[in-house]
């Protein structure tokens, strides 16, 4: 029997300290996240299955708990960075930004063989977000259950928010969607349209912030390219945060004195806006531009590695 069906996920002993902070975007608390989508893994060999293909070590993730992961090419570049939740001994649940579910359960299938798991796309569970710190759920600890309506600590103590998965339908809310998208980028969570899937390596994005990977735990996808470049000390370039004067889009070129020097991998806001850039560790002092565009480098959010 699943962890669910038994237990409701709560943090022990974790009371909030004051009332929640609700953004003046959607004082009514939550709101549509249509760009996410839910794929759920159940089996006997579900985590089995994960701990072989996934970057992070889900063997070591508790029932009731959920941490950063990843799925990698062979070559090492991120595929998809997700949500990894454990919702029971043998039940686990991916909540992808910017990914079709159907379509990387498709591609995950491929690699299952006789293992004993399934793989489907959870249509019926919708994602929503609230800018307010969870009354219950705390750090990696879920709260709830899927009926009622499953949360996620999504945020860090100087930016706070709520994920939630449930069958509900939410108001759709552009602004705060946009909102959104852009406390992802200050938290450091890339972002990865369609065309900067397989770029990057976990190293270039940052993923050691959100310790979304592991070189420890033994095989996986890519495992052996990103043991090498974290043992060696080999990584040549890094993720920065751009405050950028105008409207950029991922693939944009970032240059400095000139010279084409990275690119935009993630871009989101209207009047704030922000920028994820891939750079190289070694450059001058002089001032970057995005896509010709003025930009300032601003410090990452901390808080939300789980």
């Amino acid at each position: 029997m699943g962890f669910l069906a038994t237990h409701k996920i709560l943090s022990p002993g974790h009371v909030p300290d004051n009332q929640p902070f609700v953004s003046p975007l959607n004082p009514a608390g939550f709101f549509a996240l249509e760009s996410h989508t839910v794929l759920a893994l159940d089996g006997a060999d579900a985590v089995a299955f994960a701990q072989a293909q996934f970057a992070s070590d889900v063997v070591a993730l508790a029932p009731g708990h959920w941490h950063w992961s990843a799925w990698l090419t062979a070559k090492g570049r991120v595929i998809a960075v997700f949500a990894l939740l454990r919702t029971g001994d043998t039940a686990l649940r991916l909540v992808l930004p910017d990914h079709d579910a159907a379509e990387l359960g498709d591609a995950l299938r491929r690699f299952v063989f006789r293992r004993k798991v399934t793989i489907s796309a959870r249509t019926d569970l919708r994602v929503s977000g609230m800018f307010a710190a969870p009354a219950q759920a705390h750090g990696p600890v879920l709260a709830g259950d899927e009926e009622s309506g499953l949360e996620l600590d999504y945020g860090a103590p100087g930016l706070p928010r709520t994920l939630r998965l449930s069958p509900a339908l939410l108001p759709d809310d552009p602004a705060s969607v946009e909102a959104w998208n852009v406390a992802d980028l200050r938290l450091g969570l890339p972002r990865l349209p369609p065309p900067q899937r397989e770029q990057w390596t976990p190293q270039q994005l940052a993923l050691d912030r959100l310790e979304a990977f592991s070189v420890k735990k033994g095989c996986y996808p890519g495992q052996e390219i990103v043991a090498r470049t974290h043992f060696l000390g080999r990584a040549k370039r890094e993720l920065l945060l751009l405050r950028v004067a105008d409207k950029v889009d991922p693939g944009a070129q970032v240059t400095q004195s000139g010279t084409a020097i990275g690119s935009i991998v993630s871009a989101a806001g209207r009047s704030r806006r922000y920028a994820l850039a891939v750079l190289p560790l070694e450059r001058e002092p002089a001032p970057l531009l995005a896509d010709g565009s003025e930009t300032v480098t601003e410090a990452f959010v901390e808080g939300f590695a789980r």
